[in-house]
């Protein structure tokens, strides 16, 4: 045992009555148009995100979107652009040099421009050391706020998940502000 432990323990065996957690009843934003908001709202963190019509070829979208990508991953079957599949990486290591990576978001978040990312590759660095991130997310998957999230997120099947909104940003005590440092330069969701 740790002290960590050793402590906790401590403070569990003194503990002499219990107290149920309260039922609080939290009533998060609602949006006339969920969609609207979520595309405003991904533009103003630095992202983008658009309509997928059904007439279109969510590869071509892409291809037009991002023309000089070399390098593409994806493991999701309707891409057909895709160079590389990371799931078939012996080592995260394989896949750094990736320019766009195409990865499927569960639920998108109107408030914020968040999307809930499962682990659905063999390896997360995938979400990260790509230059550009295209998510695919259905679009009736966008809730109004993070409690309404929540509520569809079961987290009892993911050894990794995360919410990303917009591609990286960090900013320093002068206010610099650098975009892709810990991730992608870019962001594009493409509700289908």
């Amino acid at each position: 045992m740790n002290s960590k432990n050793d402590i906790l323990g401590n403070i569990r065996q003194h503990i002499t009555d219990r107290y149920e957690m309260p039922d609080i009843d939290i009533e998060g934003i609602q949006y006339p148009d969920k969609i609207a908001q979520f595309i405003e709202i991904s533009k103003a963190v630095g992202g983008d995100a658009i309509i997928l019509n059904d007439d279109e070829d969510i590869n071509k979208v892409i291809r037009s979107l991002y023309a000089d990508a070399k390098v593409i991953a994806s493991n999701l079957p309707d891409i057909t652009i895709a160079t590389v599949n990371p799931d078939n990486a012996a080592n995260p290591h394989e896949l750094n040099g990736i320019d766009l990576a195409i990865i499927e978001g569960e639920v998108g978040v109107a408030e914020n421009g968040c999307i809930w990312i499962p682990q659905n590759v063999k390896e997360k660095v995938v979400y990260f050391i790509s230059e550009y991130l295209v998510i695919v997310l259905d679009r009736r998957s966008v809730v109004n706020n993070m409690h309404e999230a929540y509520d569809k997120l079961t987290f009892n099947d993911y050894g990794f998940g995360v919410f990303i909104s917009g591609p990286s940003k960090t900013a320093d005590i002068e206010q610099s502000l650098v975009v892709g440092a810990h991730g992608a330069k870019g962001v594009t969701v493409i509700l289908k």
